[in-house]
């Protein structure tokens, strides 16, 4: 009894509690990581616009840049996933960084339109390596009693992230050129990258092991089986692919009459993506406190009703539906994403390298095939498509909360 209790403690001491350096030093590590991992995915989404005039491209089209890069992502995170099984977390993320950086910047000096969805889809696949296996050495590493806030944190990070490299490239292409504004943002990343290597602290609890083909498409069958993550699995497809639908074509909408803003006066709108900075640590808070199931469901309510908002043709009514809508969509994700990771008990890699899987496949055929709804009925038609799909993931919330997982 005594050696039992000898060895929880010892498993005890090998998590990362909060308020200790080294939590401080992984939530430094994964701010780094998250802005090189997002600014370098969505530096395009701001400037799709200017795609379409350059390269004579339609809206669908022009979110290639983006979906490329999300397709090759969520495919990739089902071996990244697994392979950092054998190499390790750390080793995975920190090499994925270095080479989506490398990718960015050689991308910035491509002329042709099919050279620059080839460059992107190559760094989509390199940036899976730090997606898939972030979300997998936070619930390894860090404390149960802080999973949750902790999950929050790195979903903020990655907002920031999100947030700067869609500003920074709007200002900077309309400054200079969109070339230029690619160039800048593989540099901060690889400088950023630089931080993540330095401060991320080693694994303590993982175990190498090695790959059995057959073994891990059956875990990842175990995970699919699993009604419960299934769900979670779906609702996060819808979560993703909702998003960036909205923000690929809001900037269409407000180039036309009768806002005609400009594409730097767009790029300011990725402002509204902090909003994930307060809403998703927080949801991490109240899931503790209530139900998992009653956050997702008033979370993904927030994001119809702030869908609802923007189809009033003022510009300030609008920012208020995207601001409810984004603050709706970062509660969902932390509450959907840290579920899978404390629900999972066995393969936890295979289950969250799912999720993501789901989860950005969501944004590239909802991006792209959002371009039928905008070029058949523009906006309007884009809120009845996202609506029902949101509305389809309040029903799944629900089947969970009747089956009381």
């Amino acid at each position: 009894m005594t050696l039992l209790k000898n060895k929880k403690q010892l498993l005890e001491k090998q998590y990362i509690k909060k308020n200790t350096k080294k939590f401080n030093q992984v939530i430094l590590a994964l701010f780094s990581g998250g802005f090189a991992t997002f600014s370098i995915l969505y530096c395009v989404q701001s400037i799709l616009p200017m795609f379409s005039k350059q390269f004579y491209l339609t809206p669908a089209e022009s979110s290639l840049a983006l979906s490329a890069a999300t397709i090759t992502m969520s495919l990739g995170m089902l071996f990244t996933g697994p392979l950092s099984d054998i190499i390790g977390r750390k080793s995975i993320m920190s090499t994925s960084l270095f080479i989506a950086a490398m990718l960015t910047m050689i991308c910035s000096m491509m002329t042709s339109w099919t050279s620059i969805v080839l460059l992107r889809a190559l760094t989509g696949l390199a940036l899976s390596g730090v997606v898939a296996v972030a979300m997998t050495y936070i619930s390894e590493e860090i404390h149960p009693n802080s999973l949750s806030f902790c999950m929050g944190l790195y979903i903020s990070g990655n907002t920031i992230g999100g947030f700067l490299g869609r500003l920074l490239s709007s200002i900077l292409a309309e400054k200079f050129s969109w070339s230029i504004s690619l160039m800048v943002i593989g540099l901060f990343s690889f400088i950023s990258s630089c931080f993540f290597l330095y401060f991320l602290p080693p694994s303590k609890n993982f175990l190498s092991v090695s790959i059995n083909f057959h073994k891990c498409l059956h875990r990842f069958y175990l995970q699919l089986k699993n009604r419960v993550l299934f769900f979670l699995f779906i609702i996060g497809f819808i979560l993703m692919g909702s998003f960036v639908t909205i923000f690929n074509y809001i900037g269409y909408r407000l180039m036309l009459e009768p806002f005609f803003l400009c594409q730097s006066s767009i790029g300011l709108l990725s402002t509204i993506y902090l909003t994930g900075v307060y809403s998703s640590p927080k949801a991490g808070v109240l899931i503790n406190k209530y139900n998992r199931n009653n956050i997702l469901i008033v979370s993904l309510m927030l994001m119809i009703i702030g869908l609802f908002i923007t189809q009033y043709n003022q510009l300030f009514i609008i920012i208020l539906g995207l601001i409810i809508f984004s603050g709706g969509f970062f509660a969902s994700h932390s509450t959907a994403s840290s579920w899978v990771g404390s629900y999972s008990n066995i393969a936890k890699i295979q289950a969250t390298s799912l999720y993501l899987f789901f989860y950005y496949l969501g944004s590239s055929v909802f991006g792209t095939f959002g371009g039928f709804f905008w070029f058949h009925m523009q906006w309007l038609g884009i809120s009845v498509f996202i609506i029902t799909m949101l509305f389809f993931g309040v029903f799944l919330s629900f089947k969970l909360k009747q089956k009381k997982f």
